[in-house]
């Protein structure tokens, strides 16, 4: 059963992205579609890095298990808002971090919005930013808009039957890329 890392990004207090994470992890984990792990940014409270974790002398020990985290991972899922049009400080930091973690690594989108667009001016400084790490990111998009009105703090859906049937083609096609992937490097 593959692993899957969710990288919570949002550090702020009231943030509302985290609900989709709670979401996806109990998704996949329900429908035993694969082992889940959310990295909660907001947790690691990590400092703005000066280096990448490869080239530091001393690395924190939050940042080594971080990046093994994101290394053991089959694929990974970047939760992430929409900060006037981009995304938080707290997720660049992450993924600046880390460089041979990311190449070849299936990585997924759910964006989140507290407006109609769901979060979807975030996805091309996302991807470009983890393109150029050599990251495979999937083109499938998971974004939510109304993310107030979408999921309530425990994660739970509004309309559980349409964000299910939404999420299974999100996933599916992550699930495509980790099975793609582990075909070409067996």
């Amino acid at each position: 059963m593959p692993h899957i890392a969710i990288i919570s990004a949002s550090v702020r207090l009231k943030r509302n992205s985290h609900r989709v994470a709670l979401y996806l992890k109990r998704f996949l984990e329900e429908k035993q579609l694969a082992t889940a792990v959310i990295l909660d940014l907001a947790e690691y409270n990590f400092p703005v890095f000066t280096e990448r974790l490869r080239l530091q002398p001393s690395p924190i020990p939050e940042a080594l298990e971080f990046a093994e985290k994101i290394k053991a991972a089959d694929g990974v899922i970047i939760v992430t808002p929409e900060y006037n049009g981009g995304y938080p400080a707290s997720l660049k930091n992450v993924i600046d971090l880390l460089y041979d973690e990311w190449r070849r690594k299936p990585v997924a989108f759910a964006t989140v919005s507290a407006g109609s667009f769901g979060g979807m001016n975030v996805i091309t400084s996302l991807q470009y930013s983890l393109w150029k790490m050599q990251a495979w990111t999937v083109p499938a998009l998971y974004p939510v808009p109304k993310i107030a009105e979408a999921f309530n703090e425990q994660g739970e859906p509004s309309d559980k039957i349409a964000t299910d049937k939404r999420s299974t083609r999100f996933i599916n096609e992550l699930m495509w890329c980790i099975e793609a992937k582990r075909k070409m490097y067996e």
